[in-house]
């Protein structure tokens, strides 16, 4: 049993704490982290990209009840994780829950299989915003341009804002979702207002609808929406009074997202009508919410939703890109990984050196899909975003089953629900959802049997790697 000290609301081991040398620096309150974790969900670029996708392939108008369903599920999960904050005092989110309740060896082969998703999405992301980008260029009248040209200027900015200290990337991040939610929210308001063009869809609350085509499907898409809203744990260094900040910020984050996703895809299918929505979706995917934006708040509206969706796209890439350093970062605190990527910048107070050893993996990966001539999106972004899908899901199950571990011989004064029911029901939720993936797996990486065994495959490596790490390091 490892020393304790009392500390805000519960006892957090002292001896697992990194000495202040090795340890970030900031000052983040519950807005700035809820921006840092809304913004790396993308909500602009789920609206554009996901909705269709759910309508189109999942249970149609009742699509939007699969959101309400995804954030029960992930309000459960968090009720025990939130519960067990107080008592881990490393800021690596997932693995240091892990590792507090299930082991050392465990704990770090979750971290390997959380850094390969977030790297994954990462790089696979960049694939959505160069070609974005390159449609905002000719929206101005510039020239068509190679979609990796802009992806490395959106690296080069990515890169110098991960070097600096977290406050300057939240700033932005606050900045670019702000812009993004304001437009939509204007999209729903007129759609609302104007009555839908068939009155405003039953969908949501019909079981019929929700019921309708896949339902497994229509959950899959909305799941994979929610990516990114854990990060909250990850930022403890650097939150004020964290043992308050990371459970607040949770709950907000996670009412936001699904609050904001269920409305604006309810006012979405309103605006078409219920079967025309569907067929939308179906035909013309791509352009659905820029179709809809500019039939409801013409052109000038449009162009600023191709505009936002852009941006959206960057502050998801530059999200997950501080997540992803600070996994790297704690590993290093453990000695898992050299030493020299756990010594914040002097100044920034930042991980540096590990923001800028994952640019080098992200560059290497978008330069491959170049010279192997990948097709952005259909081919980079979907293989990726696929291995981050089961990865994260898998981060979330183990992180449930370390919660309820931890409590299961004594529930250290905290309620039933909060340390057993909630969190198992939770397990349960994320275990079916975790099935749907793995089901619908190959449809997410292009209809390729052999692609989707290899990202599991890929994943299962990592895991089984940072055990062998994690055994290494223990003796």
């Amino acid at each position: 049993m490892s020393e304790a000290t009392l500390s805000g609301e519960g006892l957090v081991a002292k001896a697992d704490t990194p000495p202040e040398s090795r340890r970030l620096r900031g000052n983040l309150g519950v807005v700035s982290i809820v921006f840092m974790v809304v913004a790396a969900a993308a909500p602009l670029g789920v609206i554009g990209g996901v909705v269709p996708l759910g309508l189109a392939s999942g249970n149609g108008a009742g699509f939007p009840a699969t959101f309400i369903v995804a954030t029960v599920i992930l309000l459960l999960f968090s009720v025990g994780f939130t519960a067990m904050t107080p008592y881990v005092a490393e800021a690596g989110a997932f693995f240091s829950y892990v590792r507090q309740s299930l082991g050392n060896p465990v704990g770090i082969g979750i971290a390997f299989v959380a850094i390969v998703s977030y790297v994954a999405l990462e790089a696979g992301v960049y694939g959505l915003l160069g070609p974005a980008g390159s449609g905002v260029v000719e929206l101005f009248g510039g020239p068509t341009i190679a979609w990796w040209l802009v992806a490395t200027v959106a690296f080069a900015v990515t890169t110098y804002l991960g070097y600096r200290n977290i406050e300057l990337s939240s700033r932005v991040l606050a900045v670019l979702l702000t812009a993004e939610i304001a437009i939509v929210a204007v999209l729903d308001l007129v759609i609302v207002v104007r009555g839908g063009d068939h009155g405003l869809s039953s969908g949501i609350v019909n079981p019929d609808a929700i019921f309708s085509g896949s339902l497994g499907i229509g959950l899959l898409f909305a799941i994979i929406s929610y990516v990114g809203f854990e990060a909250t744990a990850i930022f403890r260094d650097e939150a004020r009074t964290p043992e308050r900040t990371i459970p607040r910020a949770t709950y907000a984050s996670l009412l936001l997202i699904g609050i904001f996703y269920a409305i604006t895809s309810w006012a979405l299918v309103s605006a078409w009508g219920d079967d025309q929505a569907v067929t939308q979706a179906t035909d013309s995917g791509a352009t659905f919410l820029g179709d809809t934006a500019l039939r409801y708040i013409g052109v000038f509206g449009a162009d600023v939703i191709t505009v936002l969706y852009f941006t959206s796209l960057f502050a998801c890439i530059l999200a997950f890109h501080n997540v992803a350093s600070r996994y790297i970062f704690a590993l290093a605190q453990q000695d898992v990984l050299p030493a020299s990527l756990s010594r914040p910048h002097t100044k920034h107070g930042s991980p540096h050196t590990a923001s800028l050893l994952i640019s080098g993996v992200v560059a290497v990966s978008v330069l491959l899909a170049v010279v192997f001539q990948l097709d952005p999106a259909a081919q980079f972004y979907t293989w990726f975003a696929g291995a981050t899908t089961v990865g994260i899901v898998v981060l979330l199950i183990a992180t449930s089953v370390a919660v309820l571990v931890f409590f299961a011989k004594d529930r250290r004064g905290q309620s039933y629900w909060r340390v057993r029911i909630a969190p198992a029901l939770g397990l349960v939720g994320l275990l079916g959802s975790l099935v749907l993936i793995l089901t619908n797996l190959s449809d997410l990486v292009g209809g390729s049997n052999v692609l989707a065994w290899v990202i599991v495959g890929l994943l299962v490596g990592a895991f089984v790697g940072g055990i062998v790490v994690g055994r290494k390091v223990a003796a």
